[in-house]
């Protein structure tokens, strides 16, 4: 069963901070009306207890209209489908990430060696998903869109960065999807719940890889 998810957020102003890329496609999050945004909050609200109850298996559109007491309709005109809402749920989340690696302290935010900061980005998103990994599991797109959805290419763009940093002569695109490969959600479930390695070991795991790819043989 996942972890509680972080308290869901009332609709807030922009504060002039550096624009965030979100889960959901371009359009999700037009300027909702106060009410509009209300009633979000309120399903998204809804379908975070069911997971904190009953994990996410145990949300459906129907069982988050019946918590949130709205028509089944209603759900689905806000988020499309189950995909979308689980999508929906782990936007908070993945905005809170990117903050802390795109300008929050180092080192996985700027100020250290790309090395290092390539260490702390595996091991926060390997604690992230020890958190939400229900949720990520249930949100995970079909193999079409696995690679395109927005939060993965933000998360490949600031690899690849840091590779080319770290590794100026390298293939710093393919190396950052072999980085990406070790952080996927199916694998963290199969080798801690299927294979029962400890998190310790694969946040190790990551730091060595990481170390493995960005030295210099000479």
């Amino acid at each position: 069963m996942s972890a509680l998810l972080p308290p869901c957020p009332e609709p807030e102003e922009t504060a002039g901070e550096p624009e965030l890329l979100q889960l959901g496609s371009p359009d999700d999050e037009p300027c909702l009306r106060a009410d509009a945004a209300r009633n979000r909050a309120r399903l998204l609200c809804a379908a975070a207890r069911l997971i904190a109850e009953h994990g996410a298996a145990g949300v459906t559109m129907e069982a988050v209209a019946a918590a949130a007491n709205v028509g089944k309709g209603t759900v689905f005109r806000r988020f499309g489908d189950r995909t979308g809402l689980l999508t929906a749920l782990l936007d908070h989340s993945e905005k809170m990430f990117q903050a802390a690696f795109l300008s929050g302290p180092a080192p996985l935010g700027p100020g250290a060696p790309p090395v290092e900061r390539l260490r702390a980005f595996g091991v926060a998103l390997l604690r992230r998903a020890a958190d939400e990994l229900d949720l990520q599991l249930a949100a995970e797109p079909g193999p079409e869109r696995r690679y395109s959805v927005p939060v993965r290419r933000v998360h490949h763009s600031h690899l690849t960065l840091l590779l080319r940093q770290a590794v100026p002569d390298a293939d710093a695109e393919l190396l950052a999807h072999t980085l990406m490969g070790y952080l996927n959600p199916v694998l963290i479930h199969h080798l801690t719940r299927q294979c029962g390695l400890s998190p310790a070991r694969l946040e190790a795991g990551w730091s060595d890889l990481v170390d493995r790819v960005t030295s210099n043989p000479g």
